[in-house]
């Protein structure tokens, strides 16, 4: 069992940029790869990037690619979503996931593949 708590949405204006945090607690944090997905109102949950249990491996959405960053801080059981370049379709709310993933570098994209789930975090960009 693991539990997620996201921090860090607000609002910004285009072209800003926010840090999403995912503190973890339960398993063992290098027991999972470990994603962001986001919602905007009346869409489905999209994917937007994942990094492997190991960290070494990571998967971006095309429409985020050059502009987000995820990382991992092992020590404190925090996963960071570095977003830059901020664009109003941007603005959703971002879910952070945990995936019981089959080796260490396996990049899941699927929400279905997520065994775990935050409350979610709203990011609102501005025009």
């Amino acid at each position: 069992q693991v539990q997620l708590v996201e921090s860090g949405g607000g609002l910004v204006q285009a072209g800003g940029s926010l840090r999403l945090s995912c503190a973890a607690s339960g398993r063992t944090f290098s027991s999972y790869a470990m994603a962001w997905f986001r919602q905007a109102p009346g869409k489905e949950r999209d994917f937007v990037v994942v990094i492997s249990r190991s960290g070494s491996s990571t998967y971006y959405a095309d429409s985020v690619k050059g502009r987000f960053t995820i990382s991992k801080d092992i020590v404190q059981n925090t996963v960071y979503l570095q977003m830059n370049s901020l664009k109003p379709e941007d603005t959703a709310v971002y879910y952070c996931a945990a995936s019981a993933a089959s080796t260490p570098r396996y990049t899941p994209i699927s929400p279905y593949e997520y065994h775990y789930w935050g409350q979610g975090t709203q990011v609102t960009v501005s025009s």
